[in-house]
């Protein structure tokens, strides 16, 4: 098959995975990574990963399917950084979905679910890693079932939206505890919208790091 891969950030942590499930297929299907819909010019599956853009009905209509994968247990959440939300909200699981893309925004027929649990010790990046490899699961199951799958339409109701997330809302409040900050301070990207905060007059960026047992 014929398959692209669409995401906006050529500088996401996401990139490097989708980079090695391209390799680890390329020998039974045509695999591309493209960072713009005007490159989707036409296959079997077009995969939105990552993809702030709004890919119009007649690109989707050059592909067979064009699928989004959504770190959300849709119909709820659905909108922007879905799991950096939920975790916010104390939840120790994500659920990450595969969905038909449609007009409107995450609200196509579910192919498939997979579930990821944390324990509340994870940092970004593996938060990342858990969210990134249910995707590859599910791209997966995108190409061993296509021809059999029966997508299942949404509820029309119990939608709830996520807004998208600013650097400002990895800002810290000095007057809080760690242990109130916790959760800001570790699902906050290290690279791209560090935990920052402002102390007598000047800006402080914060970056944690996890020891692993054995080490000091």
């Amino acid at each position: 098959m014929k398959i692209d891969i669409l995401m906006s950030d050529p500088g996401h942590p996401v990139v490097e995975y989708m980079t090695r499930w391209q390799s680890a297929n390329a020998s039974d299907h045509e695999v591309n990574i493209i960072y713009s819909s005007a490159d989707a010019l036409g296959g079997d599956i077009l995969f939105l990963v990552s993809c702030n853009e709004i890919v119009s009905k007649s690109t989707r209509d050059n592909y067979r399917h064009t699928l989004v994968l959504h770190a959300s247990d849709l119909p709820r959440g659905k909108g922007w950084s879905p799991h950096i939300w939920q975790i916010l909200e104390g939840q120790d699981h994500v659920t990450v979905s595969l969905l038909d893309a449609e007009d409107e925004v995450d609200a196509g027929a579910i192919w498939h679910k997979c579930k990821v649990t944390f324990d509340g010790s994870e940092l970004a990046d593996e938060i990342n890693a858990g969210i990134f490899a249910a995707e590859l699961q599910l791209m997966d199951f995108a190409l061993r079932n296509i021809a059999t799958v029966k997508p299942v339409p949404q509820p029309t109701t119990g939608s709830t939206y996520y807004a998208r997330r600013k650097p400002e809302d990895s800002r810290l409040d000095v007057h809080k505890t760690i242990a109130e900050q916790f959760d800001a301070m570790r699902v906050a990207d290290p690279k791209r919208y560090p935990c920052f905060f402002e102390f007598r007059g000047a800006r402080y960026v914060l970056h944690i790091e996890k020891i692993k047992e054995g080490e000091s």
